[in-house]
């Protein structure tokens, strides 16, 4: 059967048939209802299990700590033959070990953590290329794994440019490897340590990895986008067998072909909230199906003014849950309270549809102050030091200032930022009281802390500076100065089941990660505010 393409000119996305798709809505209501009753299967990566793996069905729920996530796939069921699960190197790794459907097709450290339990460090998430502290280490060492352990952080081993505009010392070096020379090339080699991206949701990227150094062929035109972002997902691929699962041979055509269309046909967000029920009934649009059909393309809503329509930004990006804002039987009562309940009494029953409501609510004002919650930005690497946009000290803006693709979350145009979550709480290293502040309200890992120098102030044009980060960014790539400690804001959707967050795993949880934001950017949120934010990102 054909596919339909849906959205605008230029937009890449498919959708199964109109049959198809309808009777996968209907299967997310069903399962969705079922979420938090029954525990959802785990998807097997045991090396020595992976044969044996079963399919997991299309929008299985899988529980997360408040509610439950599931994933769209147009392809079907997620069948375990799939070259994406398939070791393709030598250490046993697939995709599938870092990008588990479970956990929102990436991998958190409760789940790491049984994994090193249950075998010992014998799992090849273990390998120690990049799966420990430094690549010495022995797979039973707990230690020599700690920053996988606690906060989910791979290793990933970048060379210094050698025409790099700038110098790199390291001054904290927990570790013993953050800064080494390669034995075969004398090249300088940096160690940073990041969280594995979800491999979902892929069809709106703007930016492939943190520090786009896969991003070789650019995501900012509708007319090129899909064959472009295809082509980046193969090169990434092949790096990744590389790299990740050691391999001493490239993938087949065919098995190329296989992991990126899989990629690309995943949609995952969260399904099911504890407190609000099912989140895409009465008005609302949440869940993998409606993300599925959401319409995107490259600058879309952009907040720069690079729209390729022209059309204006709307700072009202977010709309998943806009019916849930004012209280009424239509749009915030529930038709499907179980016999259990009703047989407790009409007392219960109104009980629990009065909190079901009160939960929506604040959902609906998350979404709303996410919108509307007014925010100054300032000394952020990528706005603030932009030629284009003036160097302008101060921004006035909202969260969707720089998450601006509607009701996904990311900006739908290049735009890495260094909002300073790389920068080092150590005493005496920072110079800019709000970063040392907003740093203070997350449980920052122990990073290697580099300092660059050599390079001038991008807030004071012509003054040399020298400044101290755990993670140099995109200026590894590229060696440009105007690039450093920058990386790109990540899709949002699926939150609830990826904990922690940022590109280091600094905020444990969305109550962290609001919290820096409060003090990052003035926001001044009370703690009510916070609270609904944290609600409306849980539900995404």
């Amino acid at each position: 059967m054909k596919s339909t393409t849906v959205g605008a000119p230029g937009e890449s996305r498919v959708c199964e048939p109109i049959r198809p798709c309808a009777t996968a809505m209907a299967a997310l209501a069903v399962v969705a209802a079922s979420a938090v009753l029954l525990p959802a299967p785990a998807f097997s990566h045991d090396q020595q299990e992976s044969a044996e793996a079963r399919p997991v069905a299309n929008l299985q729920p899988f529980l997360d700590p408040t509610g439950a996530v599931a994933t769209f796939n147009v392809g079907g069921r997620i069948d375990p033959k799939n070259a994406f699960f398939q070791s393709l190197g030598t250490n046993g790794r697939s995709c599938g070990t870092c990008h588990v459907a479970s956990q929102a097709f990436t991998i958190t450290p409760p789940a790491i953590r049984e994994r090193f339990n249950r075998t010992n460090g014998r799992d090849p998430l273990f390998a120690p290329v990049d799966g420990a502290n430094c690549s010495n280490a022995q797979r039973s060492d707990r230690a020599a794994h700690s920053l996988l352990l606690k906060h989910g952080l791979i290793r990933v081993a970048q060379a210094v440019p050698a025409n790099a505009q700038f110098s790199i010392s390291v001054v904290h070096d927990p570790y013993g490897c953050a800064l080494v020379s390669d034995p075969k090339t004398g090249q300088l080699v940096a160690s940073v340590y990041r969280r594995p991206l979800p491999s979902t949701n892929l069809s709106f990227l703007s930016t492939v990895m943190w520090d786009g150094r896969e991003t070789l062929a650019p995501l900012s035109s509708g007319a090129t986008f899909l064959d472009n972002l295809k082509s980046n997902l193969t090169h990434q691929a092949i790096d990744a067998t590389a790299g990740h699962a050691e391999g001493t041979s490239t993938p087949t055509s065919q098995q190329l072909a296989e992991i990126v269309n899989f990629e690309l046909g995943l949609y995952t967000a969260q399904t099911w909230d504890n407190a609000a029920g099912s989140l895409d009934r009465h008005g609302a649009h949440g869940g993998p199906w409606n993300l599925s059909n959401q319409l995107y393309y490259p600058g879309i809503n952009d907040s720069l003014g690079a729209e390729p329509n022209g059309l204006p930004f709307s700072s009202s990006s977010m709309s998943a849950f806009a019916a849930w804002a004012a209280p009424s039987s239509g749009a915030n009562a529930d038709d499907d309270v179980s016999a259990d309940l009703r047989a407790l009494g009409v007392r219960a029953v109104a009980r629990y549809l009065r909190d079901r409501t009160a939960a929506r609510q604040d959902i609906a004002a998350g979404e709303k102050l996410f919108n509307t919650a007014p925010l100054t930005i300032t000394a952020v690497r990528g706005l603030n030091d932009s030629a284009a946009l003036g160097r302008p000290d101060a921004i006035k803006g909202t969260c969707t200032t720089c998450h601006d693709a509607p009701n996904v979350g990311h900006h739908s145009l290049p735009l890495p930022l260094d909002i300073g979550v790389g920068h080092t709480g150590l005493p005496s290293l920072e110079n800019d009281p709000s970063i040392s502040a907003s740093l203070a309200e997350v449980d920052a890992p122990n990073l290697p802390v580099f300092q660059i120098s050599g390079c001038a102030s991008p807030f004071n044009a012509g003054q040399p500076v020298s400044f101290y980060t755990t993670d140099p960014g995109k200026g590894l790539v590229t060696g440009q100065c105007s690039d450093l400690n920058r990386l790109k804001g990540p899709i949002l959707r699926g939150l609830a089941g990826r904990a922690p967050y940022f590109h280091n795993g600094a905020a444990a949880t969305l109550m962290q990660a609001v919290n820096f934001y409060n003090q990052r950017f003035q926001m001044a949120l009370t703690e009510e505010q916070k609270a609904q934010l944290v609600a409306f990102l849980n539900s995404l």
